[in-house]
């Protein structure tokens, strides 16, 4: 039986082109039931694609971390750092500094495998680095498996806000966790 090595950290410009593939492959796994093909192709090509991954790796607001097992990326995350641009998340979030877990995602078949914790793991430490109060995040409430996971993970749900997914908008709860 051969062991995987699971490697955590920051993603460099290199890695917007599988980035984007791997956003490809996890994204729809997030989205509700009856969330159309077409909108999901609409928002990655909008926001997850490999072009989108580049300008997100060159933001000095922006931390995109990398999970990768022998070498293939399994996961990824994104934090934000910076108060909410919407005053009603920015006051249910309650956070000053503010830094936004606004991607956490994991290939279906690493799914329960230690993957998602070490990211979180390393976005936790990357928010504080970052000097942040603590970290806040969007979680689509049809999602109970996130939720249970950003529980578990000391998350508690603080507000709600809508989420654009091509043309349609879907529910989400915000959720944070204060350091």
């Amino acid at each position: 039986m051969s062991e995987t090595t699971l490697v955590v950290g920051p993603a460099g410009l290199w890695d917007a082109e599988a980035l984007g593939a791997l956003a490809a492959a996890t994204f729809a796994l997030a989205c509700p039931p009856g969330t159309t093909p077409e909108d999901v192709e609409s928002f990655l090509a909008a926001m997850l694609s490999a072009e989108r991954f580049g300008e997100y790796l060159g933001d000095p607001d922006r931390i995109v971390l990398r999970a990768a097992e022998d070498g293939e990326l399994v996961g990824y995350a994104m934090l934000h750092v910076g108060t909410p641009a919407d005053p009603a998340i920015a006051k249910a979030v309650e956070l000053e500094p503010a830094v936004e877990l606004s991607k956490m995602y994991v290939l279906p078949g690493r799914h329960g495998s230690g993957v998602a914790d070490a990211l979180m793991r390393a976005a936790l430490e990357h928010a504080a680095a970052a000097g942040g109060a603590g970290l806040w995040l969007g979680v689509n409430q049809h999602n109970e498996r996130a939720q249970r996971f950003y529980a578990r993970s000391g998350f508690e749900r603080c507000g709600t806000k809508t989420f654009r997914v091509g043309a349609q908008l879907h529910d989400d709860y915000v959720m944070r966790l204060r350091f």
